[in-house]
């Protein structure tokens, strides 16, 4: 599982880098949105992790917050290109 949460959370990065780089808003939108699913995987995994008690809950806390607040903010920037794409 530790593996699994390794992969998923360093691929939202590259996805996040790679969308910076994006050469149109639906390139970005694209980058964005797959790095909202690796980052799904992510909070998938730490949840489990959480509820097997491989880990302690409070432990994985921190990390479980920090991958909600990423969604929020990601979800939040997908929003708002694809409303600014509509209106130019």
């Amino acid at each position: 599982m530790a593996r699994q949460v390794l992969r998923a959370g360093t691929s939202v990065g590259s996805h996040c880098r790679e969308a910076y780089r994006a050469r149109s808003n639906a390139e970005l939108v694209s980058k964005l949105e797959t790095a909202l699913q690796e980052l799904d995987e992510t909070s998938y995994w730490l949840e489990l992790i959480s509820e097997s008690n491989v880990m302690p809950t409070q432990r994985l806390a921190p990390l479980i917050q920090e991958a909600d607040e990423l969604t929020r903010i990601l979800v939040a920037s997908v929003k708002t290109i694809k409303a600014n794409s509509q209106t130019s």
